[in-house]
C-alpha cells in the first residue's frame, strides 16, 4: 500500500556551520525548496563540517531525504508533543536540605 511506502529523494543543499562567540550552530537549507516534515529524516553527504572556533563555514552538498510513511508522520505528531513537554519539565528553585 502507498501509506506504508518510503519514498527516498535528493535534494542539493546548503550547510552552514558556525563555532563563534556569538553562535554554535549547524544549519541545512534546501536549494530546490524541499521541506521536511514531521517524521522524515535526512542525511547530509560528504565529510563532517569542522568549524574551529571563530570560523563560519558554508558549503554546497547533496542531501537524501527519506519520507516518513503515514503512519510514522501520525506518530511522530502524536507522541512529539509529549517529548517537548518532557523537556519543559525543570526547575530554577533550588532544594536545600539540612
Amino acid at each position: 500500500m502507498a501509506i506504508f511506502a518510503k519514498r527516498k529523494e535528493e535534494a542539493p543543499c546548503t550547510v552552514e556551520v558556525s563555532h563563534t562567540f556569538e553562535s554554535l550552530h549547524a544549519h541545512v537549507r534546501f536549494n530546490n525548496g524541499a521541506v521536511v516534515h514531521p517524521g522524515d529524516e535526512v542525511l547530509v553527504h560528504g565529510e563532517p563540517v569542522l568549524a574551529a572556533y571563530g570560523e563560519v563555514i558554508t558549503e554546497d552538498r547533496t542531501a537524501t531525504i527519506t519520507r516518513a510513511t503515514w503512519a510514522e508522520r501520525v506518530w511522530t505528531r502524536l507522541t512529539g508533543d509529549l517529548e517537548f513537554i518532557e523537556l519543559c519539565e525543570f526547575s530554577f528553585s533550588e532544594e536545600i536540605r539540612l
